[in-house]
């Protein structure tokens, strides 16, 4: 059974959103993609809450986020219950906020990130696993 991936990216995400997109098709992800579908200028909160939300929902276990600093998408998907958005722009931080934090959304800085160091972290952020004992009880806390 194939995993299923939500992406979402604002007009300075879009770039990398469909080299993403084909590297988890062809790596066996399931995508489904929220948008923007061109570079014209769009607001990151249309495509960061309907990502979030069908994380929040249960539709999907994890989702990528990308825009300019990777901030706005990641503010907004973190206003949602139960959300962990993380911003990443290096394999160990990928790895870390997976075994640490059970981040499920990886928020990706398109201006201030390679392509290849991106799908990179993609990787590594949906191949690692959350460690749980001590760390579970801290991300208990997170919820509000």
């Amino acid at each position: 059974m194939k995993k299923k991936i939500a992406i979402g990216a604002d007009h300075a995400g879009f770039p990398y959103k469909q080299p993403i997109t084909e590297w988890l098709e062809k790596n066996g992800y399931e995508v489904t993609d929220y948008g923007t579908n061109g570079p014209e200028s769009a607001d990151y909160p249309d495509f960061a809450h309907p990502v979030a939300s069908a994380i929040e929902n249960g539709e999907f276990e994890r989702g990528v986020l990308l825009c300019g600093s990777g901030q706005g998408v990641c503010m907004t998907a973190n206003k949602h219950q139960g959300i962990r958005a993380a911003l990443v722009w290096d394999l160990p931080l990928a790895e870390l906020t997976r075994q640490h934090n059970n981040a499920n959304i990886i928020c990706l800085p398109v201006r201030f990130i390679e392509l290849d160091n991106a799908l990179a972290c993609v990787e590594k952020f949906l191949t690692t696993d959350f460690e749980g004992g001590r760390h579970q009880t801290r991300v208990g806390k997170m919820i509000c």
